[in-house]
C-alpha cells in the first residue's frame, strides 16, 4: 500500500508542476498599456456616441417625428446608430453622430431640425451604458450604467461581490482608448487601497477579477482526479491478488 500512495503522489506532483497561476489568468500576453493614469479621476466625463449604440431621441411637441416615441410611450429599445456612425431620422435624413458626446449630439440635430420646424426642442440619450465584470465574481456579465458612471465598489456589489476564490489584490480595470487598452491593476485589502478602489468605472470598462493561486491548485486536482481513479482501477486487481495471498 506504502508503494501505491508514493505513486499517487508522484502522480500529483507531476500535474501540478505542469500548472502555474497564468495559466488562468485572461490577456496573458496581450498588448496592454499599465497606466497609473486611470486614478486620476477628477476630470469631466461625457460619454461618446459609438456605432451601434442605441439612443433615444425625443422631439419634443412633435411626436409624429419622434422616432423614439410610440404615442405618448417612450420605446425603451431606442434607436441604432447604424454601422456608418448615422442616426436616420424624420426629414433631415441621415445624421453623423458616431464620435459626438450626447450634448454635441443633440445639438447637431436640433441645427438639422431648424430647417423644418422653429425652435426645435430635442432630447438625446445612450441608451446601452454598460461596464462589463468577468472573472472571480458571483453574477459576472453586464452592469448597466444608468448615471455614465459607477465607482469600483459599486459595480463589484452589482455583480454579487467576489468569490472566495478572487484574488483581492489584484483587481483589474481594462478600459478602451483609441485602438489600444489602458489597465490600472487595484488591491482593496487595506484602507489605502480603498481609496483607490473608488476608481470611477465608464461605459465599455472591463473589471477583471484575477483569481488567487488555490484557484489553480483546485482546479489541477479536480484535472488529476480521473487519472487517479484510472490507476486506481488498474492496480486494484493486483491489491486483490496481494490480499489473498496473504
Amino acid at each position: 500500500m506504502a508503494k501505491i500512495k508514493i505513486l499517487y503522489f508522484l502522480v500529483y506532483l507531476i500535474f501540478m508542476g505542469c500548472s502555474r497561476k497564468d495559466d488562468f489568468i485572461l490577456f496573458h500576453n496581450a498588448d496592454i498599456n499599465h497606466s497609473s493614469s486611470m486614478v486620476t479621476d477628477h476630470v469631466t466625463f461625457e460619454y461618446k456616441v459609438v456605432t451601434h449604440d442605441r439612443v433615444l431621441v425625443i422631439i419634443y411637441n412633435h411626436p409624429e417625428l419622434s422616432p423614439s416615441t410610440l404615442g405618448n410611450r417612450t420605446n425603451d429599445r431606442g434607436i441604432l446608430i447604424n454601422s456608418k456612425g448615422d442616426i436616420h431620422l424624420p426629414l433631415v435624413k441621415a445624421i453623423h453622430v458616431a464620435g459626438l458626446t450626447q450634448t454635441e449630439a443633440q445639438e447637431k440635430i436640433e441645427a438639422a431640425f431648424r430647417r423644418f420646424i422653429k425652435s426645435p426642442d430635442i432630447y438625446f440619450e445612450v441608451l446601452n451604458k454598460r461596464a462589463y465584470v468577468v472573472g472571480e465574481v458571483n453574477r459576472p456579465g453586464e452592469i448597466e450604467l444608468p448615471n455614465e458612471q459607477l465607482n469600483l465598489l459599486q459595480v463589484l456589489a452589482r455583480a454579487g461581490d467576489l468569490k472566495d476564490s478572487a484574488n483581492r489584490n489584484q483587481v483589474m480595470i481594462l478600459r478602451p482608448k483609441g485602438n489600444a487598452i489602458d489597465s490600472q491593476i487595484v488591491s482593496l485589502v487595506d484602507f489605502n487601497s480603498l481609496k483607490t478602489a473608488n476608481l470611477t468605472i465608464r461605459p465599455n470598462d472591463v473589471v477583471y477579477v484575477l483569481p488567487n493561486d488555490m484557484k489553480a491548485f483546485n482546479v489541477k486536482v479536480d484535472e488529476a482526479n480521473p487519472i487517479f481513479r484510472l490507476i486506481g482501477n488498474a492496480l486494484s486487481p493486483f491489491i486483490t491478488i496481494k490480499v489473498l495471498s496473504n
